[in-house]
């Protein structure tokens, strides 16, 4: 009969055969948790989480009502969202899906705004507007269903939506602050960063604008687009400090209504924008990008281009 030892030596309660866990929760991506993440904007994307939209964009009769621009036809929505899907996996892409049984609500489709990625999993938002509100918990779902680790969910009264935020480097994170992002928000979103590392620039949003990503998109490591009069004084210079060459679109109607800076960067100078934007498309080719396009003049009826639409889960690092 074995002799009874006291609990303190045993192993359960830290005694002999207790397996400290050694690793990071980085480290342990790819192992324990799948493989995410991202440290930037411009290395090569190898997954994305999108929801491909059905009959919920039907609600946009009342395009007000759904904060969207125009009625949309969802049927020719959604072919064009399965198009933009096709180039991702012809690109390398690894495309997830929300739980297509789950009923959703008109703006599901704009999963950028639902989360943040971060070298050590993601961030979870939490949309400043009553008509999104839970959306962020069908997106939960997703990540718990695909492994991925959610680090911090937006709390309190605070709002932040990913599209507010980017990384300018693997160690600096810009945010907007505005009328999607408050500032409770980006005390969490702060907090969080700067356990990893990272330090956080916060810069304000002109009234009448919706995220950052609407006025400054990265395609390299030394090389940026912005729109000009709205992106912040303040963002220029720290990204130019940064050795970031910063160029303006030279067509603003084009990004007002063909959402010519509403792109995704899919590895160094190379991005996905929406097509019928061809001065804007010149511009950026003659600064060595190459330009993979897609129509999505439908889906841009709901106020989001391809940008919106994709919610970045990893890119992989040099």
């Amino acid at each position: 009969m074995t002799e009874p030892r006291e609990l303190h030596l045993m192993a359960a309660y830290g005694g002999r055969g207790w397996q400290p866990r050694r690793a990071s929760l980085r480290e342990e991506l790819g192992t324990i948790w799948s493989r995410c993440g991202i440290a930037d904007e411009w290395h090569p994307l190898k997954a994305v989480l999108m929801h491909r939209p059905g009959k919920e964009l039907s609600r946009s009769e009342d395009p007000d009502a759904v904060q969207m621009l125009r009625t949309i036809d969802w049927k020719r929505a959604r072919s064009q969202h399965d198009a933009l899907a096709r180039v991702y996996r012809e690109n390398g892409v690894t495309v997830h899906y929300l739980n297509a049984e789950i009923e959703s609500t008109p703006n599901q489709m704009f999963l950028a705004d639902l989360f943040f990625a971060t070298p050590e999993g993601v961030i979870l938002g939490r949309p400043a507007s009553e008509v999104r509100a839970g959306e962020e918990r069908r997106v939960a779902a997703a990540l718990a269903r695909l492994g991925i680790p959610v680090i911090r969910s937006i709390s309190g009264r605070g709002t932040f939506e990913g599209a507010d935020a980017m990384w300018i480097t693997s160690r600096r994170v810009m945010i907007g602050r505005g009328l999607r992002t408050n500032e409770e928000g980006i005390v969490q979103l702060t907090s969080v960063l700067a356990q990893m590392g990272a330090e956080t620039l916060v810069v304000d949003m002109p009234f009448g604008t919706m995220h950052l990503m609407g006025m400054l998109r990265i395609v390299d490591r030394d090389l940026a687009v912005a729109w000009p009069t709205r992106l912040a004084y303040g963002a220029v210079r720290a990204l130019e400090a940064e050795g970031i060459e910063v160029v303006f679109l030279p067509d603003q109607k084009e990004a007002v209504e063909g959402f010519a800076l509403n792109f995704v960067t899919l590895g160094p100078r190379t991005i996905v924008m929406p097509a019928g934007n061809p001065n804007c498309q010149s511009f950026y080719e003659q600064h060595g990008i190459r330009c993979i396009t897609v129509p999505v003049d439908e889906l841009a009826k709901a106020a989001g281009a391809v940008g919106c639409l994709t919610g970045i889960l990893r890119r992989r690092a040099a």
